[in-house]
């Protein structure tokens, strides 16, 4: 059926395809005409919140994106990109796959780590770390229990056949994400300076070529599933969810470096969200010109495929790519050596629009820039007010809860806690050393170390965000999450560069998640703006609630943050482990009377409404150079950031790798269950030799900045105030197996 003769759908059949009855509208007026339904069907992808960021990218323009490593900013590439010394670029990325995973979490997870990969090497970088941010449910729940074994193992499958190591993450649980888990994946890779390749399409009657798997219709719409509602009915949804090939991948990934090296290339993308309209459309946009695609050309692995289902579908492992005309034959036979799919689909044109052809005839007609972000893409501005618990978070009185008689059971109840106890039954499912690269899987450190074979220089990477303090405030907890990445990065050696994010929130049309937005984004952009790390880019992932009729259940606003940071000196790598007895312990940093929003209130409290813990961004930045200077001297044995658990469990976690224990006091004026379990920001535990001892002080006194001489380093056994607090092996057998017994 052709353009002419195809029935036109209806407004209904807009609404029914994700659309607004405006946007409907808009279409008909861009067009000129009515459109079809392989027309509309590409406008409802990619008009879709998780291609246009229709509702979310008024406040995405607010964040900083100058820095002075920057080499692309925030939307020019597939992910960003910053400058690692004179030679080396990285290219960075972290996006969502949550929806697929809550349905099917064995391969929405392996996907999301499939598709982040390609984001990375679609620019020219081999990757070479991969991180992830994960949420789920009560762990005591069944369900919960089911997505996390399919979550991880989905991730460790794929991630393991690829060959790219998992260096670092965190897990989370809470009953907000009961129904609807968050599974952010991160990759990070490695390129020459003036190696990258773009995303872009231009030259009228150059070939335009799809590589890799063959298409199928699994994961048709699935942007625009990712793009509404979680039910009881979402099982139903399971064709939407993409299946992957991580050997398939590997292929690609070396057939793709090879291709670039060849010179054959004008630009290259992805097809991840929205298939092959999607890259057409971006690359065609990007680059000003239109292009010819012949659908019945493209290599098929289910028979009868409509032209719009060919358009939309999200097969994984494949890729479109504009090449140099006259150069098609260099490209085959790159892609036969590999023994992967290579077929010319179409050609670049002038003028501005994507043509679809089928068995000869024109089945859908649309100007590239009409479909995308930043062109004829919708932008709304979403009003919001503050939530109504904002005001029983502001009306928490910390006299009102007790100091438990015994701190001691506190201690064992916070260090068995599935959000603070060794995530060992996870990550034991992740390589770690393939490619020996990884600096810290024997050498624990706050943030992932990579080592950069070609330099002297090394990568630090994390991702972090406590989304209990989000939801507590918006802004300060977002504000938070940036400054603890940046932590993360300061006491393992390295030195904060830029951020990467996924902005996970519920339904954007609900006024109080909205409000949640806009406040998380502006501490975001005050916290990048303080530590000089520019947002390269990202993803946004809304309507991450459960609903049940007419309710809503938002998860908690989680925007998680990917930073990496630059080792200037890879023998500068700093560890959080004491390394030996006798060595005295510090707490740099202001510590307050504060145990806001903390793990020990929420969970031994059951007190589920209370103000985000003390923060002060200047005095956080302040710390951090101290801290920077302390390591670049060599004057500290170890350091490790206060979090999850508060001063205790930052102590037992730089205890534990060795064995050692703890001896300390606590601060008079502030209540013990504060001083010890509060997680009041801008905090870190550093050990000291003797040594160094006096140099170590004249640093701390001249810089101004608040610091306790805690104690000293035992040989295992910990004392608070004298008072035996048990030996650190206790402790330990309970951190590192108390995940893997509810588990298993």
């Amino acid at each position: 059926m052709s353009l002419a003769t195809e029935q036109k759908p209806t407004l209904e059949t807009a609404i029914n395809l994700g659309l607004l009855p405006e946007e409907f509208e808009k279409i008909k007026s861009i067009l000129g005409r009515e459109p079809n339904f392989t027309e509309l069907s590409l406008y409802s992808v990619m008009w879709s919140e998780h291609c246009s960021y229709k509702n979310s990218i008024r406040w995405l323009k607010t964040l900083p994106k100058e820095g002075p490593h920057m080499l692309a900013k925030a939307g020019e590439e597939n992910a960003g990109l910053v400058a690692v010394d004179n030679n080396l670029a990285c290219a960075f990325k972290i996006e969502s796959h949550n929806h697929p995973s809550a349905i099917e979490p064995y391969q929405g997870a392996a996907t999301g780590v499939g598709g982040i990969n390609r984001d990375i090497f679609t620019m020219g970088a081999r990757p070479v770390a991969q991180l992830n941010s994960l949420r789920f449910g009560n762990i005591n729940n069944e369900r919960t229990k089911y997505l996390i074994r399919g979550v991880v193992k989905g991730i460790g499958d794929y991630g393991n056949a690829f060959g790219v190591p998992t260096v670092g993450g965190e897990v989370f649980f809470d009953d907000c994400y009961n129904i609807n888990v968050l599974v952010n994946a991160m990759s990070a890779g490695i390129v020459k300076k003036g190696k990258t390749v773009s995303a872009i399409s231009y030259g009228a009657g150059n070939p335009v070529f799809i590589v890799g798997s063959a298409t199928g219709k699994d994961g048709i719409h699935g942007a625009t599933f990712a793009s509404g509602d979680l039910h009881e009915d979402s099982a139903e949804d399971l064709p939407s969810v993409q299946v992957g090939d991580p050997f398939t991948e590997k292929l690609l990934l070396e057939a793709t470096l090879e291709l670039i090296d060849t010179g054959a290339v004008i630009g290259m993308q992805d097809m991840g969200a929205a298939g092959i309209i999607c890259s057409t459309s971006e690359m065609s946009a990007k680059g000003k010109h239109g292009m010819n695609v012949w659908l019945d050309k493209v290599p098929l692995r289910q028979a009868n495929m409509l032209p719009w289902e060919i358009c939309l579908s999200e097969s994984q492992e494949r890729m479109l790519v504009v090449a140099k005309k006259g150069m098609e034959e260099v490209v085959q036979q790159v892609f036969d050596k590999w023994d992967l799919n290579c077929t010319q689909i179409g050609e670049v044109t002038e003028g501005h629009d994507l043509k679809f052809y089928f068995r000869g005839e024109l089945s859908a007609q649309v100007p590239a820039e009409s479909l995308v972000l930043g062109g004829g893409a919708p932008v709304y501005e979403r009003e919001f007010t503050e939530p109504a618990y904002m005001q029983l978070n502001r009306a928490f009185n910390p006299k009102t809860v007790p100091v438990p008689v015994d701190l001691k059971q506190v201690a064992v109840h916070l260090c068995t806690h599935p959000n603070i106890a060794s995530k060992r039954w996870v990550y034991q499912q992740y390589d770690s050393m393939v490619g020996t690269i990884n600096m810290s899987s024997n050498r624990p450190s706050d943030a992932a170390i990579v080592n950069l074979k070609e330099s002297d220089k090394a990568l630090a990477l994390t991702v972090d965000c406590n989304s209990r303090y989000v939801y507590a405030d918006a802004e300060t907890g977002c504000a938070i999450a940036v400054a603890e990445a940046a932590r993360n990065i300061v006491c393992s050696g390295g030195i904060p560069s830029a951020i990467t994010n996924c902005l996970n929130f519920g339904n954007p049309y609900n006024q109080e998640v909205y409000w949640q937005f806009v406040h998380a984004i502006k501490g975001m952009s005050a916290a990048c703006t303080k530590f000089q790390t520019p947002v390269t880019g990202g993803n946004v992932s809304f309507y991450n609630h459960s609903k049940t009729g007419d309710k809503e259940i938002p998860v908690f606003p989680t925007p998680t943050i990917g930073m990496l940071g630059i080792l200037k000196d890879k023998n500068r790598m700093m560890t959080l482990d004491f390394k030996q007895p006798g060595h005295a312990v510090f707490l740099i940093g202001k510590t307050t009377d504060d145990f806001a929003s903390s793990e020990y209130l929420y969970s031994f409290h059951s007190i589920k409404n209370s103000p985000a813990p003390y923060f002060n961004l200047d005095e956080e930045l302040q710390m951090q150079q101290v801290i920077i200077q302390l390591i670049e001297k060599g004057l500290i044995a170890s350091a490790h950031d206060v979090s999850d658990g508060g001063l205790f469990i930052t102590l037992l976690e730089s205890s534990m790798p060795r064995n050692l224990g703890f001896d300390i006091s606590t601060d008079e004026d502030i209540r013990k269950d504060s001083f010890l379990f509060g997680e009041g920001q801008g905090r870190v535990v550093v050990s000291v030799s003797e040594e160094n001892l006096d140099a170590f002080v004249d640093i701390i006194a001249e810089a101004g900045i608040d610091f306790i001489n805690l104690g000293t380093v035992t040989q295992g056994e910990i004392k608070i105030d004298s008072e035996d607090f048990g030996n650190v092996s206790c402790y330990k057998e309970l951190y590192d197996t108390a995940l893997e017994k509810i588990l298993n």
